[in-house]
């Protein structure tokens, strides 16, 4: 019987893995059929055809590898289930590049190479495409391991690549390159620091009190209204840039009319909600529900609307260079059709590909709660806004990923430490009744922050006073006891694939390169 249903299993799991690689491929397939149509046949044609493929093939590992990032904690908290995130996130993630997408991507990213060295119109079409292969292959592997990486890192890495590989070294700016480096830690630092700082505010004026729901009621509609302006500000800062552009104080002002409002529509509606719950901390988790959500949707919008560019960026490129003005195309045109190649894929991708690293992020990494994903969120709009203001080149993936690991750690610390107190209280009592011991436990446990913190000095002084703990003693209770909240393996294995990132795709990218030249040149 165990065999049978062994067999069953692995029979339906490889039927799931058919269809969603029988999905893609008559997705790329369509692609092909349709820049057919478009072409007038030759070389330029093949060549048009090969990037639209690569194009869409670049645009669904997008999907399935850096959405994730936008819906996994709403998902592990379980906000939402997985359904609902794909079903939001797809949606939100081809509106944002169908409406709010740029005017005009700028196919040599960041300004990373110099395109005047570029040579001529194949060579920059060979770059490309190289380009833009090598980032697709290298998120696909990354997404097989279970690795959120940085997709516009992987698709800088390529241009990188195959632009050293058609021009030289020379052709690199290296003071770009060197604050793309520098971004793989600040991203995460400053994602992390921010989702453990609201954390940390949530426990102390919400779950460490001993009237949660009292706390929750004064609280959560600011911390909604908070991230409302977060979000607001993002929105305008980067996600609607091509519908309306506006500058950082006008944004800022408008986040705050918005956040306004938010107080003033989800003041009530705390106090609704607050009247059916129990004064338990796990009762709070319900009043952030909503907000995930609307976090989830807003996150993938914007996420759609600027980073669809790096899928579809070479491809116009590409699409202008042979069927435009044929020279080397410094920033292009985004036709309708490349954008929805690129909106369609990034869709298409997150609903085939995407469920593994969305349980990643999600539910791997550290367990997650509303409160602690709520946090995630707000420190995925909050560091975009800090960094673009200071000039810094920061990564959304680095961020909520680098949110994840912060409000674990976070939790490391404050659980180590509540060992350490109990330790103490029991060896303070330890000469003393159990019964008293487990009657001063049970006061402590109820107790709020600030009478926790009386207690123990109080039974400090007197056990200084009382001379109970010796030298011995004192050093055994000053040690810290580890508790560990977050997998070690999965922060090296994540590190590991963010360091290595523009270094692969260099490397794929100018290998792609030489193979292209060679078949194409006479």
């Amino acid at each position: 019987m165990l065999r049978t249903d062994n067999l069953e299993t692995a029979i339906q799991r490889n039927r799931d893995e058919l269809f969603r690689f029988g999905t893609a491929l008559l997705f790329i397939v369509g692609i092909m059929l349709f820049t057919i149509v478009r072409t007038d046949g030759g070389v330029d044609g093949i060549l048009l055809v090969t990037a639209a493929m690569i194009g869409g093939y670049m645009a669904m590992n997008i999907g399935a590898n850096d959405v994730a990032n936008n819906v996994g904690p709403a998902v592990g908290s379980h906000a939402i289930t997985l359904t609902g995130a794909i079903l939001i996130a797809a949606f939100f993630e081809a509106g944002g590049a169908l409406i709010a997408g740029g005017d005009v991507v700028g196919t040599i990213k960041s300004g990373i190479i110099d395109p005047d060295l570029v040579a001529d119109r194949d060579t920059f079409i060979w770059l490309m495409i190289a380009a833009l292969l090598a980032a697709a292959v290298w998120l696909n592997f990354a997404t097989a391991v279970g690795a959120p990486v940085s997709t516009t890192h992987s698709i800088v890495g390529g241009v990188l690549g195959a632009g050293i590989a058609a021009a030289g070294w020379n052709i690199a700016d290296w003071s770009v390159v060197g604050k793309i480096a520098v971004s793989w830690v600040i991203s995460p630092v400053m994602g992390g620091l921010i989702a453990a700082s609201f954390l940390y505010i949530i426990k102390r004026t919400i779950t460490y009190k001993s009237d949660v729901l009292a706390a929750a009621k004064r609280m959560v509609p600011v911390l909604v209204a908070t991230m409302a302006w977060a979000f607001a500000t993002y929105l305008m800062l980067k996600g609607i840039k091509k519908i309306v552009s506006v500058s950082f104080p006008v944004a800022v002002l408008i986040g705050i009319a918005v956040a306004g409002s938010v107080y003033l529509i989800m003041r009530p509606y705390i106090e609704r909600m607050t009247t059916r719950l129990e004064n338990h901390k796990a009762s709070v988790n319900d009043l952030f529900t909503v907000p995930l959500i609307f976090a989830a949707a807003l996150l993938s919008f914007a996420h759609g609307a600027n980073d669809v560019a790096n899928a579809v960026g070479p491809l116009a490129g590409i699409n202008e260079a042979i069927v435009g003005s044929g020279g080397v195309i410094v920033n292009a045109a985004i036709p309708l059709w490349v954008m929805a190649v690129g909106a369609i894929g990034i869709s298409l991708g997150l609903a085939l590909y995407g469920p593994k690293l969305i349980r990643t992020v999600g539910t791997e990494i550290t367990e997650l709660d509303k409160m602690r994903a709520f946090c995630i969120a707000m420190a995925a709009a909050i560091t975009v806004i800090i960094a673009s203001q200071l000039g810094l080149p920061v990564s959304s993936t680095h961020i909520a990923v680098g949110g994840v690991f912060g409000v674990g750690f976070l939790r490391e610390y404050i659980k180590s430490s509540y060992a350490r107190m109990l330790d103490e209280i029991r060896e303070h009592h330890a000469d003393h009744d159990p019964e008293e011991i487990e009657a001063f436990l049970v006061r402590f446990e109820a107790a709020d922050v600030s009478m926790k913190g009386e207690m123990l000095r109080e039974m400090k002084a007197q056990a200084a006073e009382d001379r109970l703990l010796g030298k011995r003693e004192r050093k055994r209770l000053g040690r810290v006891h580890r508790v560990e909240l977050v997998k070690r393996n999965l922060l090296l294995r994540i590190a590991g694939a963010w360091v290595i990132t523009v270094p692969i795709a260099a490397i794929l990218a100018a290998a792609f390169f030489f193979m292209i030249r060679g078949m194409l040149l006479p």
